[in-house]
Formats: structure tokens, C-alpha cells, sequence
């Protein structure tokens, strides 16, 4: 399965702003689930989950795995396509208010797996990562991270695609649970040097500025 959908639409964009087709999209990730099973899960009416659901069928983010019939109903069972990975061009177009929404329903979803897993010793493995760069740069700087994480998202990609292979060989012998978390953002007022200068608590080994973690959840949303 293709991992990333590239949205090149800025009204597709502003379709996934909804914090429960984030939420939805999150839960279906690597699973088929249907709206029942996911209104329970997520805590919320079985209407208002099956509205977003048809919605993000109707626009191909997700796709019908299998129709059920149960005490006189159809049951319908979803999963995710791929995941929706808003390019450069619809991401500059997208309005503000759009984009603060979306962004603050991937965060609300960030911190969810963050939290559970630091309270369920998602922490504690030596290969785990957290870290956080404050940097001055200039608009060629900000371009080559960019790039660079970019780049580093395709490798993940490439990576989890090899591991699924590998699982699906070995009976799943030695799954588990990961996620990865990409940011690039400004600090502060735009412009403002002392904002993105701001030093941060860090912890690290062998001189290295960093200090290594690992979430169990899933992530869906703009690189």
C-alpha cells in the first residue's frame, strides 16, 4: 500500500481540517475498522463518526474493505488508503485559520501518543529520541532542513515498508508499535533572532545534543 497520498488541493486540505477526520484517519491507519467500532473507540457519537467517514470515503482517503451483515444491518469496514501528505504549493494556499486547525489536531493527536507512552514506558528503550534544536538560519538554511527532513521521512517510509515485509514473512514475530514524529517550524514572531535562539533543556550521550525516545500510536499529517 502506497504510504503517502500527496494532496496537491487546497479544499482537500481544508476537508481534513476536522479534528475527527484527523482522529479517524489516525485510528485506521494499518487496520480496518467500522464506525461503530470506531465511535466507541474515540468516544463519540456513532452519527457524527459515520458523517466523517462517508465524508473521507467521498474523498478517496479511505476505501471499503468488506460489508458485514449484523442483526439486520450492514456493517461497513474501512480503512485508510494512504496518508494524506499536504504538498509545499496546497500547504502555502491553505488558509490560516485552515491550517492552525489542522495543526492543532495533529498536535492534540501527537500529545495523546506521547503521553500514553511516556506513561506506559514508551521511553525507556536506549535506541528511543527526543530532541529539540533551537537554531538561527538564514532562508537557504530553512530550505535544506526542510529538504533534509524531507529526505529522512522517504527513508522512514522505505524502512517501515521493508519491516511489514519481514513481519508478514516471520508470523509478526517481534512487532511492535512506533512512531516518529517530523517538526520544522518558526519560533516566535517571524524575523525575531532572539525567539529562535532560545536554548532548551538537553540530554545526550557521548557528546551528542539529544536525548532518544519512542511513542506507541500512529501519526497522520503534513511532513
Amino acid at each position: 500500500m502506497k504510504r503517502y497520498q500527496d494532496i496537491a488541493d487546497p479544499s482537500l486540505a481544508k476537508a481534513l481540517a476536522h479534528p475527527m477526520r484527523t482522529r479517524i484517519l489516525s485510528a485506521l491507519e494499518n487496520r480496518t475498522a467500522s464506525p461503530s467500532e470506531l465511535a466507541e473507540e474515540l468516544g463519540a457519537p456513532l452519527g457524527v463518526v459515520s458523517y466523517h467517514v462517508r465524508r473521507l470515503y467521498a474523498l478517496h482517503f479511505l476505501k471499503l474493505v468488506k460489508r458485514v451483515a449484523r442483526r439486520g444491518a450492514v456493517e461497513h469496514y474501512y480503512t485508510t488508503v494512504a496518508g494524506p501528505r499536504i504538498t509545499d504549493t496546497a500547504w502555502e494556499s491553505t488558509p490560516t485559520i485552515v491550517k492552525q486547525a489542522m495543526v492543532a489536531a495533529a498536535l492534540t493527536e501527537i500529545g495523546t501518543a506521547v503521553s500514553e507512552a511516556a506513561n506506559s514506558g514508551g521511553f525507556e528503550r536506549a535506541e528511543t529520541h527526543l530532541s529539540r534544536s533551537p537554531m538561527t538560519v538564514d532562508q537557504r538554511g530553512w530550505t535544506e532542513i526542510a529538504r533534509e527532513l524531507e529526505s529522512v521521512l522517504g527513508r522512514i517510509g522505505k524502512i517501515h515498508a521493508e519491516s511489514q515485509k519481514r513481519l508478514l514473512r516471520n508470523d509478526h514475530e517481534g512487532e511492535q508499535l512506533a512512531t516518529a514524529v517530523l517538526m520544522l517550524f518558526n519560533t516566535g514572531p517571524a524575523g525575531s533572532a532572539e525567539a529562535s535562539t532560545a536554548d532548551g533543556t538537553r540530554h545526550g550521550r557521548r557528546g551528542e545534543d539529544r536525548h532518544r525516545s519512542a511513542s506507541d500510536g500512529r501519526f497522520t499529517g503534513r511532513s
